[in-house]
């Protein structure tokens, strides 16, 4: 498969655009060969258009063909071969075994939606049955189910450049729910995204699907995103990434003439609350878990703990995790914007007036603040996400405390306990305060990690995303594409 540097338009390639941009090798900084074109509002019209066409009949094809395709495209990734890992390590900096199992997650998850479609049942379908000698009125046969919501924009996430990327979670959920996907690739990893989106479109061609079921489209700008999002043929939006992107496209979305749901997962700082019990037997072993999921990934994770709630008793262990990042490497991060940004929000911790630095290096590196709840709830820029290994512990007097600050806390997607039995006795209070802010709540274990099952939850309240009814991984995630429709007397 050789790379094109164009718009996958349906069956067609295109490069009409007049800028240019080419991909980073992230760990020297070398440019990449390949130059890739930038989409035009016209390539982006065309894509739409080809979409709407493509609805109508894609929306009706059997759930069977449906599957096929969805298989048909995992057998494509995998006939990439090795050149993918490759393109995909030297793109994200990400080690070849992280990449690897990145892609058997990217096929689980494939497979798990074609399998999960092929049950009639996930159509959802609700049958009310008539009643025509009722008194005083007779009732109506009532027959509920689900329908596709239309052509579906889905922007892919720079940390994972093949999982949550062109044939991620997103765009499977949207394909399996019989909507037609326009995909703005990330210009992170433009040439995995080239090689991904050529796969789909030949998966597509072989599986006999409408031309335009499947559209790439390069930029390194946000105004084809923008134009995208604002289109009248858009019907939905999925995005992976920052605060500030995920919050300009939902703004964006409901100033249109017609609102369309957008479902932005627009990270966490992740707590968790760490009690007595636990780490007296845990100890050494429990400050070493934690720094490597800390730095698992550079930090470049979702899923992030980015927040320690602890009481003050136990502050001792704060010191020996310290001692545990100061022996950690940095790491090559993603992208440089992304170490950057990093830099940026580690000197905004190190010199605000409210945190205290843990960690023993003076420059940006593996590190650990903590601070007060008072502090905490004053100052709320210290609670904002550092994209990366960096970690706020927030010191509460007593439980009534913590609970306190739970109260305040803003959305998450995750939250865990660390918890001996002794130490859960007296949660019952906490714990319902956490589920209140967050999708998934985890116990003894950390946040890094995600598993593709029908009942993960990868969401939670704003601002971890903007609409805490849903998820972005699993099975259930092909309903943020779907609408219920009843049928009365048929």
């Amino acid at each position: 498969m050789n790379l094109t540097g164009k718009q996958i338009i349906g069956f067609q390639t295109k490069a009409a655009g007049h800028r240019n941009f080419q991909g980073i090798q992230a760990t020297t900084g070398e440019v990449l060969p390949q130059v890739f074109v930038e989409a035009t509002d016209e390539e982006a019209n065309e894509a739409l258009a080809k979409a709407t066409a493509a609805f109508k009949v894609y929306r009706n094809l059997s759930d069977a063909q449906r599957a096929n395709f969805l298989n048909t495209i995992a057998e494509e990734i995998l006939a990439i071969g090795n050149v993918l890992i490759q393109t995909a390590c030297a793109e994200s900096g990400l080690p070849e075994s992280r990449i690897i199992g990145e892609r058997g997650r990217t096929i689980g998850q494939i497979q798990a939606f074609a399998n999960f479609i092929s049950n009639p049942s996930w159509k959802r379908e609700i049958v009310d049955e008539a009643m025509p000698e009722r008194q005083p009125l007779p009732k109506p046969r009532l027959v509920q189910k689900q329908i596709p919501l239309g052509p579906t924009v889905v922007f892919g996430a720079s940390n994972f450049p093949l999982a949550f990327s062109v044939a991620g979670g997103d765009t499977l959920s949207a394909l399996a729910a019989g909507c037609p996907v326009v995909f703005k690739a990330h210009p992170a990893h433009p040439n995995t995204c080239d090689l991904v989106g050529q796969a789909i479109q030949k998966a597509a061609q072989k599986s006999g699907m409408p031309d335009g079921t499947f559209s790439l489209l390069h930029a390194q700008g946000h105004e084809i995103g923008g134009y995208l999002v604002k289109h009248a043929i858009t019907k939905a939006v999925a995005f992976t990434g920052s605060y500030r992107g995920g919050k300009a496209l939902f703004d964006l979305a409901v100033r249109r003439e017609v609102p369309i749901p957008v479902y932005a997962e627009m990270g966490s700082i992740n707590p968790v609350y760490l009690f007595s019990e636990r780490i007296a037997s845990q100890g050494e072993g429990l400050a070493d878990a934690f720094s490597q999921s800390i730095c698992l990934g550079v930090g470049q994770f979702c899923t992030n703990p980015g927040l320690i709630v602890l009481l003050e008793k136990d502050v001792a262990f704060l010191t020996s995790l310290a001692s545990k990042l100061d022996a950690m490497p940095l790491g090559t991060f993603l992208t440089a914007g992304i170490k950057d940004a990093f830099s940026h929000g580690w000197n905004t911790l190190n010199h605000h007036p409210a945190t205290t630095r843990l960690t023993a290096s003076e420059i940006p590196a593996p590190s650990l603040f903590s601070t007060t709840v008072r502090e905490a709830i004053a100052y709320p820029e210290v609670l904002e996400e550092v994209f990366g290994p960096c970690t706020v512990a927030v010191v509460c007097k007593d439980l009534h405390e913590m609970i306190a600050f739970t109260e305040q806390m803003p959305g998450q997607l995750t939250a865990t306990i660390q918890a001996e039995p002794t130490d859960l006795a007296g949660l019952d209070e906490l714990i319902d305060e956490v589920s209140q802010k967050v999708g998934r709540i985890l116990l003894n274990g950390f946040p890094t990690g995600v598993e593709v099952s029908p009942a993960m939850v990868h969401g939670g309240p704003f601002p971890a995303t903007s609409d805490a009814r849903s998820t972005s991984v699993g099975t259930e995630a092909i309903y943020r594409f779907t609408r219920p429709v009843c049928w009365q007397n048929f």
